[in-house]
C-alpha cells in the first residue's frame, strides 16, 4: 500500500476513534444547556451570564423493595407524588414519597439506600415534609396524622408530636402539619396548612412554646379610610385582611430560621432569615445599602404576577436558593440576600429532559454544593453540579463576605473577564479597592456597579483627604480675611474716606428688566406678587417665557447634574426629549386646566394672568434647585437630610406659589382656592386620558390607512 493511502487510513481511523470518544462522553457546554441563567442589576436591567449550575444526575428511578408475594425477588417501586427531600451532613437524601406514604433513602452518590420500615402501630399517611438532626434523627410531617413523628436513624419509632394543650392556641386551629425543621436545642418548627398564624414552635418534649415568624396582613390606605367611616358591623362584613401563610421552613448551621411564604399581596419578605428572638436579617441595612427584601426572579413577569416559592435550601456558607413552583425558576442569593443567579428553563408536557424540572416541589443542596431538585410530576430528582463559573462566583463572594477582599480581588477579576456585564464581580472589586484605601477607583466602581452607599462613602473619604490636604491653606484664607476686614474697620474710624469706597449699584430701569426682577418679589410677597401680576401689570408674556425657559434648564439640569448619590437616574441615559415632555405637558396641562375651571367658576384672572402667573410660580427651580444641584456634587449621604429638607421644600414652595397664584389672581377665599385645585387636578387627569385614547386611535387609524395603501399598491 502507497504511503499516502496508509496516512489517509491513520487519519480516518483517528477521526473515528475521536467521534467515539466524544459520543460516548458527553461534555455539556453551556451554550447546550436547557435553561437560560441570568443576574438583574440595580438598574432592573436583565444580564445574561454563563451557567453557574450544571445537570449531572437523575435520581429515583431506581427504587427497589422485596415482592411482596416472594420475598426474595426486588420489584421496581418508583416515587408517587413526592413532596419534600432532605439531604443531611452526610449528603445521604432522604426523600418524602407522599403517594406510597413511606420515606426513601438515597446514598451519598445517588444511589438507591432503602426504605424505611413501616410503622407497625400506625403507618404514615401521606407525609410532606421531612427534616433531619445532626444525630441522625428523622422529623417527619405526617400530614394525613396530622402529626410529627421523630424516627431514629433505623427508621424506628422515637416520639410524637400532636397539637398541645394551650391557651395561646386559638379555638378551632386546624393543625395539618406539611413543613418541619429541628433547631440545635431541639425546638421544633411546624408548617401547618394554611395557617397565618406563623410557624408552630413546640418544646423538645412537646410542649406550645409561641408562634414564630408570623406575616404582617396587608393594610392599605383604602383600608385605613374604611376604619375611619365604616361602623363595626360594616367593617365586619368585609373579606377579612389575613397575614400570607408560610410555604415552608428551614434551619441553617448557625440557628437562623428561614421561611418563604406566599400571598397575592405579598410583594417582598417573600422570604426571611430570623434569629430566636424572630428578627429577620434579610431586612437589615448592610454595606451596601438596604438589603434586598424582595425574592423569587421572573424573567419576563406577566402582569400582577408574583413569585410563589415552594422552598428553601441553604449552604454551609449561608447562601441560600429558593424555587419557584410556578414558573419553574431557581434563584440563588448569598447570605445577605443579595441575588447571585436565577436560571429556569421551558419544560414540555410530553417529555422528560436532564436539566429540566416540570413540577418543582423541594430543592436542598449538599456539602459540595450540589443541588437537589424534586420533581414531583416526573417522580424523580434531578442532581445539578456547580460550574467553573458559578464555583469562581461563589468562592470570590464569599471571600469578600469574609473580609478577605485582597484575595478575593484576583477571583472577581477573572469573573469579570468572564462576563463583563456580571454587577457583583464590579461590586466585588469596588469593595477590594476601598478596602485598600483606592477611594477614586472605588467611587468608579460603585457608579458602574449602581450603588449609592457604597458611591457616596468612597466619595466622603476622598473630600475628607482633600480637605485634610488643604486645611492649612483654608485656615490661612480665613485668617487674611478677618485681618483685612479689622484693618479695614480700622481704617475706616481713622480715614472717613474709606468707608465711602464701596462699589456703587448698578441702576437697571427697563421695564423688562423690573419684570424679571418682579419674580424675586413674588418670592418673598406671594400674595402682593401676584395681585401686582394681575392688576398692575408686572409681569408680560416674554418675561415669563424667559422664567418658563429658565425653569425648564433648572429642572433638566436637576434630573441630569445632581449627584449620584442622591440621583439614582444619574446614572442612566435621560433622554431630553422624554425630560421635555415632561415638564411641559404638565406645566401646558395646568395652565389649561385651570383656566378653564377658573373660567367657570367666576374667577378674575385671564387666561395671561394664569399663564404668567403659573410660570412666575416655577422660580423655585431656578434659585433653590440650580445652586443644590452643584452643592450635591460636594455632598455625601451623611448630609442626606439637608440635601432632602432642601430638595423637597423646592417642590414644596412651588406648590404653595401655585396655591397663592390662584387665590390671588382669580380674587378666591381659602376654601374656593382649595375646590379650583381639585377640579384643576381632576380635569389634567381627564384630559391625559383623552390625548391617551386620542393617540390610541390615531395610531390605529394610520395603521389601517397604511395597511390600505399597502393592499391597493399590490394590486
Amino acid at each position: 500500500m502507497k504511503p499516502a493511502k496508509l496516512k489517509i487510513i491513520r487519519l480516518l481511523w483517528g477521526l473515528l476513534a475521536v467521534c467515539l470518544v466524544w459520543v460516548g462522553y458527553p461534555a455539556v457546554a453551556s451554550a447546550d444547556y436547557p435553561y437560560a441563567t441570568n443576574y438583574r442589576s440595580d438598574t432592573d436591567s436583565l444580564v445574561w451570564t454563563q451557567a453557574a449550575f450544571a445537570p449531572e444526575q437523575v435520581l429515583g428511578r431506581d427504587v427497589f423493595i422485596p415482592d411482596p408475594e416472594d420475598p426474595h425477588k426486588q420489584v421496581l417501586s418508583p416515587l408517587a407524588q413526592p413532596s419534600d427531600l432532605f439531604v443531611d451532613t452526610q449528603d445521604v437524601i432522604y426523600v418524602a414519597d407522599t403517594g406510597n406514604n413511606r420515606i426513601v433513602v438515597f446514598k451519598r452518590d445517588g444511589t438507591f439506600d432503602r426504605v424505611l420500615p413501616a410503622l407497625p402501630d400506625k403507618p404514615l399517611s401521606s407525609p410532606q415534609g421531612l427534616y433531619v438532626d445532626g444525630k441522625g434523627n428523622i422529623y417527619v410531617a405526617d400530614t394525613g396524622n396530622a402529626r410529627i413523628v421523630m424516627l431514629g436513624p433505623d427508621g424506628k419509632l422515637l416520639k410524637e408530636y400532636t397539637l398541645p394543650e394551650s391557651r395561646f392556641i386559638p379555638e378551632g386551629y386546624r393543625f395539618e402539619p406539611i413543613k418541619v425543621a429541628v433547631d440545635k436545642r431541639g425546638y421544633v418548627y411546624i408548617v401547618s396548612r394554611g395557617s397565618y398564624n406563623g410557624l408552630l414552635q413546640l418544646e423538645p418534649d412537646g410542649d406550645f412554646v409561641r408562634f414564630f415568624a408570623a406575616n404582617k396582613a396587608p393594610f392599605t390606605l383604602l383600608d385605613s379610610i374604611k376604619r375611619k367611616i365604616y361602623t363595626r358591623a360594616m367593617y365586619e362584613k368585609q373579606i377579612s385582611k389575613l397575614p400570607p401563610a408560610i410555604n415552608n421552613v428551614n434551619i441553617d448551621e448557625r440557628g437562623f430560621v428561614y421561611t418563604v411564604s406566599f400571598g397575592e399581596q405579598l410583594k417582598s419578605s417573600q422570604v426571611k432569615k430570623l434569629n430566636y428572638a424572630g428578627k429577620d436579617f434579610l431586612a437589615s441595612d448592610n454595606s451596601m445599602g438596604t438589603s434586598n427584601d424582595t425574592f423569587g426572579e421572573i424573567r419576563f413577569a406577566a402582569a400582577n404576577q408574583i413569585p410563589n416559592l415552594t422552598d428553601i435550601a441553604v449552604d454551609r456558607l449561608g447562601n441560600f436558593s429558593v424555587i419557584d413552583s410556578d414558573s419553574k425558576v431557581v434563584s440563588q442569593y448569598d447570605t445577605f440576600g443579595n441575588l447571585l443567579f436565577f436560571w429556569s428553563g421551558d419544560a414540555s408536557p410530553n417529555t422528560t429532559q436532564l436539566g429540566i424540572v416540570k413540577s418543582p416541589a423541594a430543592i436542598d443542596i449538599n456539602s459540595r454544593n450540589e443541588i437537589y431538585i424534586l420533581d414531583n410530576n416526573a417522580n424523580l430528582i434531578q442532581k445539578f453540579r456547580q460550574t467553573e463559573f458559578g464555583a469562581l462566583v461563589y468562592k470570590a463572594n464569599n471571600l469578600t463576605i469574609d473580609g478577605r477582599y485582597k484575595e478575593a480581588e484576583p477571583v472577581w477579576r477573572e469573573v469579570l473577564h468572564l462576563n463583563a456585564y456580571y454587577t457583583p464581580a464590579v461590586i466585588g472589586l469596588a469593595q477590594a479597592a476601598y478596602s485598600r484605601g483606592d477611594y477614586p477607583e472605588a467611587k468608579k466602581l460603585y457608579l458602574q456597579a449602581g450603588i449609592q452607599k457604597g458611591y457616596s462613602n468612597a466619595f466622603w473619604q476622598i473630600r475628607l483627604e482633600w480637605l485634610q490636604d488643604r486645611f492649612g491653606l483654608f485656615m490661612n484664607i480665613l485668617i487674611s480675611v478677618i485681618v483685612l476686614y479689622i484693618l479695614y474697620r480700622i481704617a475706616a474710624k481713622r480715614y472717613p474716606a474709606v468707608s465711602r469706597l464701596r462699589p456703587s449699584r448698578i441702576q437697571l430701569t427697563s421695564r423688562f428688566i423690573g419684570q424679571l426682577r418682579h419674580t424675586f418679589y413674588v418670592l418673598r410677597h406671594p400674595v402682593d406678587g401676584f395681585y401686582a401680576l394681575r392688576y398692575e401689570h408686572k409681569g408680560s408674556y416674554l418675561s415669563a417665557c424667559v422664567v418658563l425657559a429658565l425653569a425648564y434648564i433648572s429642572y433638566a439640569v436637576i434630573r441630569s447634574y445632581t449627584s449620584f448619590s442622591f440621583n439614582a437616574e444619574a446614572i442612566k441615559a435621560l433622554s431630553a426629549t422624554t425630560v421635555f415632555l415632561q415638564f411641559f405637558l404638565v406645566w401646558v396641562g395646568w395652565v389649561i386646566s385651570n383656566y378653564l375651571v377658573s373660567s367657570i367658576m367666576r374667577g378674575e384672572g385671564r387666561f395671561k394672568d394664569v399663564f404668567i402667573g403659573s410660570s412666575y410660580a416655577l422660580t423655585p427651580f431656578i434659585v433653590i434647585g440650580l445652586p443644590l444641584t452643584l452643592i450635591s456634587n460636594g455632598m455625601s449621604l451623611s448630609e442626606e437630610s439637608i440635601y432632602q429638607f432642601l430638595h423637597q421644600g423646592m417642590y414644596v414652595w412651588v406648590f404653595l406659589l401655585l396655591i397663592w397664584k390662584v387665590m390671588s389672581i382669580q380674587n378666591y377665599t381659602v376654601g374656593e382656592t382649595a375646590v379650583n385645585l381639585l377640579y384643576t387636578i381632576g380635569t389634567m387627569v381627564i384630559i391625559g386620558v383623552l390625548c391617551f385614547i386620542l393617540f390610541g386611535l390615531s395610531t390605529e387609524l394610520r395603521s389601517f390607512i397604511y395597511s390600505i395603501v399597502q393592499e391597493v399598491s399590490v394590486r
